[in-house]
């Protein structure tokens, strides 16, 4: 009966605790690269109309378009102007906006 044991467990057993063992191997490099992929603290050096700027990447906020919507009802649902909306999003065009579309709103 021994030797039946021994079979069953280099067939199904050896295998098992293989995925197991890379289960946890993918787990824990996985967990390794999301800490390092964290965004960091450091400034942004952006491109403004009145020059070159740094703005915080924490402050950088952006939307995307939904069916029906505006840049009057983006600026409306942000407290900004359009002025605003285009001034951040230069190469926009506003009679063209498609759903899905991402547009910068701080």
């Amino acid at each position: 009966m021994e030797r039946g044991w021994k079979r069953w467990f280099k067939r199904f057993g050896v295998p098992f605790l293989f995925l197991g063992a890379v289960t946890i191997a993918v787990l824990l490099v996985r967990e390794g690269l999301q800490e390092k992929s964290t965004p960091s603290q450091a400034a942004v050096t952006t491109t403004a109309i009145g020059g070159i700027g740094t703005t915080p990447a924490e402050r950088r906020r952006f939307y995307r378009l939904r069916a029906g919507e505006t840049l009057s009802d983006v600026a409306i649902r942000f407290g900004v102007s359009v002025d605003d909306l285009l001034t951040l999003n230069p190469g926009i065009d506003p009679t063209s906006l498609t759903i899905g579309q991402r547009i910068r709103v701080r």
